[in-house]
């Protein structure tokens, strides 16, 4: 791969690294570890269960989002450690390039088209 187009991969994926950990710090900021915190009420009043369900979710639906978001921030620093030792735009399976337009889409990708698609259909296949 060009060094042009490997200098365009890691700016992106430095930018998008950037992002995610800003909106993680954002989501930290917003979900406390207590009832209480994160509705930012101190009294010592019950709730209502409704009130105490709707909290409950949208804690749970925050804490669902850091892990996707967990998971996508490691395979954007395993993107860049492959920059770094020059394996970036390989297949990790079958050790072809990886298009150009499929790394722009995803430029974290560490399969090719056919590889992805293969281990798609292997999942799909386990779960029917």
């Amino acid at each position: 791969m060009a060094k042009v187009d490997l200098k365009k991969f890691e700016e992106l994926l430095v930018a998008k690294r950037k992002e995610i950990l800003s909106e993680m710090g954002i989501m930290e900021s917003q979900v406390g570890t207590t009832i209480k915190e994160s509705t930012g009420d101190l009294s010592s009043y019950s709730y209502h269960m409704a009130d105490q369900g709707t909290d409950s979710m949208e804690r749970e639906m925050a804490f669902m989002l850091a892990s996707k978001s967990g998971r996508l921030l490691y395979h954007i620093d395993e993107a860049l450690r492959r920059i770094q030792d020059g394996t970036y735009g390989l297949c990790l399976l079958c050790k072809k390039s990886i298009s150009n337009a499929r790394l722009e889409a995803v430029p974290h990708a560490r399969l090719c088209i056919d590889c992805k698609s293969a281990e798609e259909e292997k999942k799909n296949g386990r779960r029917q």
